[in-house]
């Protein structure tokens, strides 16, 4: 089975992740973790990347899709995988695409957690009082909001309109959560 999870700041993708992960006995594929490990491998292309992480400046699509079809042809990901993070524009859902066809991979399903804003905005505000972190103030969680509905909103469209998008309320207890996604799967 081949996923991909979707949803704003604090929505509680990762948790989720984890939980479906485990379920379907498939890969999770968090983009940050696979370029953090590319470059402490010093791979090639985790080194590409890295040059543009130093310069501050975001790893053009062109290396986050190789980075990505190569992932997603390792053994552990024969049973299936559950992308998380990536894509995050149109463009890089094309390119996904693209090397899905290429691969004969097809996406089962795009899981879209849905949330009110403030109920998130309370939440992360909570977690940074009780974690002590500093990225968790009205204003950052606010910001970041904005940024997910202005560049990763549109997929929600291009996903809805290939039949693949399913919308699955993200507030609740973490096992009810759990259960409306296995449900919109089957």
């Amino acid at each position: 089975m081949k996923l991909l999870i979707m949803g704003p700041p604090g929505v509680g993708k990762g948790t989720q992740a984890g939980r479906i992960r485990d379920y379907f006995d498939i890969a999770h594929l968090s983009t940050g973790d696979i370029l953090r490990s590319e470059i402490e491998a010093r791979s090639s292309i985790g080194t590409e990347a890295k040059t543009y992480m130093n310069a501050g400046r975001l790893v053009p699509d062109e290396v986050l899709l190789k980075i990505v079809q190569e992932r997603i042809t390792k053994p552990d990901c024969v049973k299936g995988y559950l992308l998380d993070g990536f894509p995050r524009t149109i463009p890089q859902a094309e390119g996904l695409e693209k090397i899905m066809t290429d691969l004969d991979h097809k996406l089962a399903a795009v899981i879209s957690l849905t949330a009110d804003e403030n109920e998130l905005v309370n939440r992360l505000v909570k977690r940074g009082q009780d974690s002590g972190r500093s990225d968790d103030t009205p204003e950052i969680i606010r910001n970041r909001q904005n940024i997910y509905w202005e560049q990763t909103a549109p997929l929600l469209d291009f996903y809805r309109s290939k039949g693949v998008l399913r919308d699955v309320d993200g507030l609740g207890k973490i096992a009810e959560i759990t259960d409306r996604i296995l449900n919109v799967l089957k």
